[in-house]
């Protein structure tokens, strides 16, 4: 599922580099049609051992059809801006285990609000060729409170340009933040988290990835 498009840095400044010469191949476009929807999560262990875990989910009735997790050790250190290089790895790996090839990937993280243009979300969807979009717990810029009903939002602002939305899943409830990663329009991007958030503040690709990974000896 992966495309050989750059090898792993060892330093930051090969990192930064890769993203920057990355950011370009990102494509915003309408998507195609979205039956499956993958969740993506990392979870740590201690500071280097990581549990990458996919669920990809069936977006009519949002059960799991297919899931994969794989341990093993980070392979860069923890730097704000590159949380990629770390993640993306056992990630991809999980995404080629699976036996269901997801339409989207829906990244715990983000997308376009990132300082270069390019975080998780963008560089598993350039590196994948699927559509992607990130779905951040905590924004990566500023904005305003969106209104308090299911649905509202505001838009996420990051050096005066415009780079998602913080949305309002359930009425009362503190937003999530909405990015584009690849292959994707911001509204779309928005009515799928809708679509996938019926009950709770987070999608369900998120919450199954999350609880798939906490259960994880």
């Amino acid at each position: 599922m992966t495309r050989d498009l750059h090898p792993w840095p060892r330093t930051e400044a090969e990192a930064v580099a890769i993203q920057e010469r990355l950011r370009s191949a990102v494509r915003v476009e309408d998507p195609p049609q979205i039956r499956t929807a993958a969740g993506l999560d990392v979870a740590y262990r201690d500071a280097d051992e990581v549990v990458a875990v996919v669920t990809v989910l069936d977006v009519a009735t949002l059960s799991v059809v297919d899931s994969s997790v794989v341990r093993g050790e980070a392979g860069f250190p923890y730097v704000p801006g590159l949380f990629a290089f770390r993640e993306a790895p056992p990630l991809l790996t999980a995404l080629d285990e699976l036996s269901v090839r997801p339409d989207v990937l829906v990244c715990d993280g983000q997308g376009l609000a990132h300082p270069r243009r390019f975080g998780l979300a963008c560089h598993l969807g350039v590196l994948t060729g699927l559509p992607s979009i990130g779905v951040g717990k905590t924004a990566m810029g500023r904005c305003e409170p969106p209104g308090e009903e299911r649905g509202d939002w505001s838009p996420l602002h990051l050096d005066g340009e415009v780079v998602g939305r913080a949305l309002r899943t359930q009425r009362g409830v503190k937003p999530v933040f909405v990015s584009v990663g690849h292959r994707f329009t911001l509204d779309a991007a928005c009515d799928l988290v809708l679509r996938l958030a019926p009950e709770y503040r987070l999608p369900e690709t998120t919450r199954t990835a999350d609880h798939l990974g906490r259960v994880q000896d």
